[in-house]
């Protein structure tokens, strides 16, 4: 199958929020919800349940992060097939699940896709990203 040129498809973007930080990306995407609804969205697992039951948008879910959700988002981000990675982190609480976090943020580094890990790196991403579409 021939994947479309980037800037002929949708922006693959995966949703990534730690526990503290999951009302936060809901109020983000409410906020950027016009533009994320032209996107193809991916999400480990609560996050991406939150995002359709919240805010009404088209996501695929993954497991929960500690059960290998950040893991998938990382596999498919090395196989070309995520554009973008939100991921608000939580950096004031431990997580059980700390190597996949960090495999997946040098997995962005590896493959040099953008990876925002707080509200405002993600604010200026997605403007970002909504004016070119």
């Amino acid at each position: 199958m021939t994947q479309a040129p980037a800037q002929h498809r949708p922006p693959r973007i995966a949703l990534i929020a730690h526990d503290h930080k999951k009302d936060t990306m809901v109020e983000l995407a409410r906020e950027f919800a016009p533009f994320l609804t032209q996107c193809t969205l991916s999400a480990t697992g609560t996050t991406g349940r939150r995002l359709i039951a919240e805010v009404g948008l088209t996501v695929e879910c993954m497991l929960s992060g500690p059960w290998g959700g950040d893991l998938q988002i990382g596999s498919r981000l090395s196989q070309g097939e995520v554009d973008v990675v939100i991921f608000l982190r939580d950096p004031m609480t431990p997580q059980p699940h700390e190597p996949d976090i960090n495999a997946l943020v040098r997995a962005c580094d590896v493959h040099d896709v953008p990876c925002a890990t707080n509200l405002s790196s993600a604010r200026l991403l997605l403007k970002q990203l909504a004016a070119r579409v």
